[in-house]
C-alpha cells in the first residue's frame, strides 16, 4: 500500500525535471539570440565612434571619388556590392554599363576597407588662415563619400600637407573648422590605387576649400 501511495513521486519530479530543462534551452537560446543583436547593432553603429574618419561604414557607402591634384577619380558599388571605377563620361553619353573586374574590384575594396579603419589622431584649431598652414586652405586631393543613389556628398575630406612627424597628414571634413591628423598612409593607399585603376578621369582643376 505504501509503494503504491508513494509511486506516482518519481514520475511528477521525472515530469518537472523535464520542464526545467526545457526552461534552460529556452533561456539559453534567447540569450544567444540578444547577444547576436547586439552585435549586429555594434557593427552597423561602428561609424558612431568619434574617433573614426568616415561618419559612416565603408559597407553603407555607394560611390566614392577622389580628387587629385585636379584629376577626378570616381569609385562606384554596383548591385551586387562589388566596388568598380567609374572613370569619367561626358553627360552626353547617355546609360552606360559597367561590368567590375573582380581582381580590380579586390583592390578598391581594400583600399577602402582601410579607409574606413582610419582613425583620428591629432585635433588642432583651424586658424585665422582657413588651414593655409596645414596645406587645406586649396587642397591638393579631396576625397567625397556618397551614400548609396545621392547626388550630394556625405562628406567631404581636404587632406592637406604632410604632417612635421613625416608619418601623418593633415586632413578636415568640410563644413567642420577642426583640423586633425591622419595616418599618412591611407592617402598613400588611395593615390596607388587612382594610379592602378584609374585610366581615364575628369579634369576639375584644383578644388578651393568651402568655408565653414
Amino acid at each position: 500500500m505504501v509503494e503504491a501511495a508513494l509511486s506516482p513521486v518519481p514520475r511528477r519530479a521525472r515530469l518537472l525535471a523535464v520542464w526545467v530543462l526545457l526552461g534552460i534551452l529556452a533561456a539559453g537560446i534567447g540569450l544567444l539570440e540578444w547577444t547576436d543583436r547586439l552585435r549586429t547593432k555594434s557593427e552597423h553603429t561602428v561609424g558612431a565612434d568619434p574617433r573614426r574618419l568616415l561618419p559612416v561604414p565603408v559597407s553603407e557607402l555607394g560611390a566614392l571619388e577622389i580628387a587629385d591634384q585636379g584629376k577626378l577619380y570616381r569609385f562606384e558599388r554596383d548591385a551586387t556590392g562589388a566596388w568598380f571605377y567609374h572613370g569619367a563620361h561626358g553627360a552626353g553619353e547617355g546609360t552606360h554599363i559597367h561590368a567590375p573586374d573582380a581582381a580590380q574590384s579586390e583592390r578598391i575594396e581594400r583600399a577602402f576597407a582601410a579607409l574606413g579603419r582610419a582613425r583620428v589622431e591629432r585635433d588642432f584649431p583651424l586658424g585665422r588662415d582657413g588651414g593655409a598652414a596645414y596645406g587645406i586652405a586649396v587642397p591638393e586631393l579631396v576625397i567625397l563619400v556618397y551614400r548609396p543613389g545621392q547626388s550630394q556628398p556625405l562628406v567631404q575630406y581636404a587632406i592637406g600637407n604632410v604632417a612635421p612627424d613625416t608619418v601623418s597628414r593633415y586632413a578636415m571634413a568640410v563644413g567642420h573648422p577642426v583640423v586633425v591628423t591622419i595616418p599618412s598612409y591611407q592617402i598613400d593607399n588611395l593615390r596607388a590605387l587612382v594610379k592602378a585603376v584609374g585610366g581615364d578621369s575628369a579634369d576639375v582643376g584644383r578644388l578651393p576649400l568651402a568655408r565653414p
